[in-house]
């Protein structure tokens, strides 16, 4: 049986560099109040994510094991290193990017998504994101 192909939102776009640059300093701000919620969908193993009902992943999920990321402290630095440079959609939801990327230290892009009131959850983006290639450059430009 051959693996159902993902399915990628054709609206996401990054933030141009200008104008994250122009939004630095609100994206700073954002990144000192922003969380992380996570989602059991995405987990195989819940670690320490806290997540209920207990981790179930739901087949054509990507991980977070997958990346190596089993702390909710961890998944939350990313989450504030990704928002805090810059790496994010160009929608906005109020004062808050639709979407946030950033890339682990072993070089696994990541991608989170606005949940509400200054949460997100994050997930390994797959190999087959037409967006992965862009993320991975801009990562590397603002290392």
């Amino acid at each position: 049986m051959k693996p159902r192909a993902h399915k990628f939102n054709p609206k996401r776009r990054i933030l141009p560099r200008a104008r994250a640059e122009a939004l630095r300093e609100q994206l700073c701000t954002l990144a000192d109040r922003v969380r992380y919620g996570g989602n059991a969908e995405h987990k195989r193993s819940p670690g320490d994510f806290g997540l209920s009902p207990p981790a179930l992943p739901r087949v054509g999920k990507s991980l977070c094991d997958d990346a190596g990321i089993f702390k909710r402290a961890e998944a939350e630095r990313l989450l504030k290193t990704g928002l805090a440079s810059g790496l994010v959609s160009d929608r906005f939801e109020g004062e808050w990017p639709f979407n946030v990327w950033a890339v682990t230290q072993d070089g696994a892009p990541l991608e989170a998504q606005w949940e509400g009131a200054g949460v997100y959850h994050g997930y390994p983006m797959p190999e087959d994101d037409p967006l992965r290639p862009f993320v991975l450059k801009r990562w590397s430009e603002l290392q």
